[in-house]
């Protein structure tokens, strides 16, 4: 099967659940030299047993992020089967992402040996003083790719970010990339910021450029395609400033943080940043990079953190599998998944939120945090988050108790429209229908009370 000869029943289901786009994860040539090193890294080899027991050497295709060549892969039908398949997509509304790998490319990639001067390079005192941090390859020695806090990764070549032959060739590359999609996400999009960069290479990468190395890369690439969209694979609180250079989109790692780990005062406090902002962050409680949700969370947790991401403003990722409930992470060296038993109700539980944000349309309309109150002796509207849509007649309002604890209060609804006037509330969940009258929600709110990771998903009938 290659992208050409996908079951369009297949594409037919994603575009019905409502989704607006679809990124293809590792579509570019990968590294046979990669996939060799890889086979002789003892931890790998143990991630890959983890996640499939009966692991065969077959079943390593490589790292979609150690890229020998930005050519469609051959055992997917090459650029025309992408084509194919992007032209299936749009006709369903589909818009289509791709990577692109900033950082690092495969030691076998066409650079190693046609531009060298694109690398950080070192010298065979570094080869022997750290083995693990520097290849020898074509006569030189070439850094391997690296974060600056975890060791180097030792299957893939440090591109040198202020080499403004490279800073050409990657607009080269991202316009041919435009040409055949609607965007990329662009792996660890910090590293290559002019700051980041010099603090990890130092004098190595030489002269640092007096311009930064994306507002540099993305309005060049954006003059020819002007819809192409940029998404940033952002830490380090750096998700404002990368926007501020170009990016559409950042990774929002902060809020699956706090979901994970903190109060929802904390989560309510993140919901506070302008809504600018907001806009153009990406969320998600699950990625390739992260456990799975279903093993992250427990199941009601799990249900309240996927219908906070997925009604906040921006825009929202799911993963594949995630739907399904799946509890093996899988590494994307590998092109087998392990057979698992969807969760029934979990599945459920999405299809209904999804169906539901489709019949609304909320997400097209305008958000806004709520306030709630409690009363004395009961802090525990702490626990609770709450905001609203509006999109011309459609409203809906979500309050979620991101907490162990039972919790009440009272929610504001900020529209005076509401006045001398009785409003119908359904939940989508429950289909329960509540009568309320407008001046109470107005001056006092509406009154909720929510057992541990409960929610309330109401919208104006």
């Amino acid at each position: 099967m290659t992208l050409a000869s996908v079951p369009e029943v297949e594409w037919d289901h994603i575009a019905a659940l409502g989704f607006d786009t679809v990124w293809f994860m590792g579509v570019w040539e990968r590294s046979p030299e990669g996939i060799r090193i890889s086979m002789a890294n003892d931890g790998l080899q143990a991630d890959f047993r983890r996640a499939l027991p009966d692991f065969t050497e077959h079943d390593n295709v490589g790292s979609p992020y150690c890229v020998s060549g930005y050519v469609v892969d051959a055992h997917l039908g090459g650029p025309e089967a992408l084509a194919a398949a992007r032209k299936k997509l749009a006709e369903r509304g589909l818009h289509l992402i791709l990577d692109f790998v900033p950082n690092h490319v495969a030691p076998d990639h066409p650079w190693v040996h046609e531009h060298p001067t694109y690398f950080i390079q070192g010298n065979q005192e570094d080869l022997q003083a750290d083995p693990r941090s520097f290849l020898a390859l074509a006569g030189r020695v070439f850094a391997c790719g690296r974060d600056p806090y975890f060791p180097a990764w030792p299957d893939v070549l440090q591109l040198n970010a202020f080499d403004q032959g490279l800073r050409s060739a990657v607009i080269e590359t991202l316009a041919d990339i435009a040409a055949q999609c609607d965007g990329v996400r662009c792996d660890m999009s910090m590293l290559l910021m002019n700051a980041i960069f010099e603090g990890t290479w130092g004098s190595r990468a030489g002269a640092r450029p007096e311009k930064d190395y994306w507002p540099e890369v993305i309005p060049a690439v954006k003059e020819k395609y002007p819809e192409f969209q940029f998404i940033a694979e952002a830490y380090w609180d750096l998700e404002w400033e990368l926007q501020q250079q170009g990016f559409d989109y950042c990774y929002d790692k902060r809020l699956y943080d706090r979901l994970e780990h903190d109060p929802a005062e904390a989560v309510r406090l993140h919901l506070c940043a302008d809504l600018a902002y907001q806009e153009k962050l990406l969320r998600f409680i699950e990625n390739h990079d992260e456990p799975r949700a279903a093993t992250t969370f427990t199941p009601q947790k799990h249900r309240a953190a996927a219908l906070t991401a997925m009604t906040l403003p921006g825009a929202r990722l799911i993963h594949e599998g995630q739907l399904e409930g799946k509890t093996v992470r899988v590494p994307v060296f590998l092109a087998r998944r392990p057979k698992e038993s969807p969760d029934i109700e979990l599945h459920a539980f999405y299809c209904q939120l999804l169906e539901g944000l489709q019949r609304g349309n909320f997400l097209d309309g305008s958000w806004q945090l709520c306030e709630r109150r409690g009363w004395q002796d009961n802090a525990s509207y702490l626990n609770l988050i709450c905001w609203c849509w509006l999109n011309g007649d459609s409203r809906c309002l979500i309050v979620v108790n991101l907490s162990e604890t039972r919790s009440q209060g009272r929610v504001r609804v900020p529209w005076d429209d509401h006045r001398d006037k009785v409003w119908r509330l359904q939940d989508l969940f429950t289909t329960e229908v509540y009568e309320r009258d407008g001046d109470e929600l107005c001056r006092e709110g509406l009154y909720v009370d929510l057992p541990p990771w409960d929610f309330h998903f109401l919208q104006w009938l």
